[in-house]
């Protein structure tokens, strides 16, 4: 019943149907928003970057990052699962499968593995489940930090660097001017407007999105005129959302087993499984189009994470209702 709740929400996301039109758009008006075409694209988009990642400097609290900074097992497991673990699952996955799936979904695969932990749905989900807030804040606050330059670093690991795979130089100065500017520019700024900007949260998360759907269509442009998407077929897609939901199961069932040996308690449990599980659409979709930037390739690398986002945002919200409910019947014993 719970997951049927939340298939029917995730239905009328207005943010997945957005994603699910931006492919079709991309689709039968591919010169419009490809590089070069009416839409210039690349402006539009860096503009945009610039803008959500102020935001997301002006919104970020240090106070609550600071509140959070004392359980370090907590912290080294959430880092650990979000940058060594699940680059560590690709690299036994491309071991044992990589021959058979197309070598740019292969890319898309570890390009999800290797993108930092998401913010607002980490920190929400644990506080729906009564788990540790101020941790989640935190954890997803510096994964989204750390990935700026871990991210690019563990893609040209698997790509190479230099002629032909990825000018590391380049790429961090780009990351650092597009994302660590404006996200230090918003935590300078936030003194001063940090409460108007709180008043309007709920429209800079609409910015937020719909740059990232302006990606999308601009990376699903790339690759139909590129001819990828004619040359890959359907079958690309159905073992893109199987590789999807595998690596989902394993990584969950690996960070409950994680968080159990540690015997955390309830609040630090959810904040660990939540936080080490979650890979961020938001940084990663303007992140790719800087690291894989010119690649024809860029919507098949994308697609991972597309599927990524919404499954994982349905199978946390029936874990999170399950974590609650165990909470209160624990509550509700240790009162009689």
């Amino acid at each position: 019943m719970q997951l049927l709740k939340q298939l029917k929400r995730l239905v009328t996301d207005w943010f997945l149907c957005g994603m699910i039109l931006a492919t079709v758009l991309a689709y039968f008006f591919p010169h419009f928003g490809a590089r070069g075409g009416t839409l210039h694209a690349d402006t539009v988009v860096n503009i945009g970057v610039f803008a959500v990642f102020f935001l997301h400097g002006v919104n970020l609290s240090s106070e609550q990052i600071r509140h959070g900074m004392k359980n370090w097992k907590l912290h080294l497991m959430v880092q650990g699962f979000t940058f060594i673990v699940f680059p560590l699952i690709w690299v036994v996955a491309n071991q044992l499968v990589g021959q058979y799936i197309p070598p740019a979904l292969m890319l898309g695969f570890f390009y999800l593995c290797a993108l930092p932990s998401t913010i607002s749905s980490s920190v929400a989900l644990t506080g729906s489940a009564f788990g540790n807030v101020p941790a989640a804040i935190l954890n997803a606050s510096l994964s989204s930090v750390l990935g700026i330059f871990i991210t690019p670093w563990l893609c040209s690991l698997a790509v190479g660097s230099g002629q032909g795979g990825i000018d590391l130089g380049s790429t961090l100065v780009d990351l650092c001017s597009m994302l660590l500017l404006p996200l230090v520019l918003g935590q300078l700024v936030r003194p001063l407007l940090g409460k108007w900007f709180a008043r309007y949260k709920r429209y800079t998360s609409v910015v937020d999105k719909l740059v990232i759907l302006l990606l999308v269509y601009a990376a699903f442009c790339d690759s139909m005129i590129s001819g990828l998407w004619q040359q890959q077929g359907d079958g690309v897609l159905i073992t893109a959302v199987v590789g999807v939901a595998l690596l989902l199961a394993l990584i969950l069932t690996l960070t409950t087993r994680t968080a159990r040996a540690l015997r955390f308690n309830h609040a630090d449990h959810v904040a660990a499984v939540f936080c080490a599980t979650k890979k961020s659409l938001a940084a990663g979709a303007p992140m790719a189009a800087l690291i894989f930037h010119g690649n024809a390739a860029l919507g098949l690398i994308l697609l991972p994470i597309m599927i990524y986002h919404p499954l994982q945002l349905i199978v946390c919200s029936v874990m999170a209702e399950g974590y609650l409910h165990h909470y209160k019947a624990h509550q509700a014993a240790l009162a009689q």
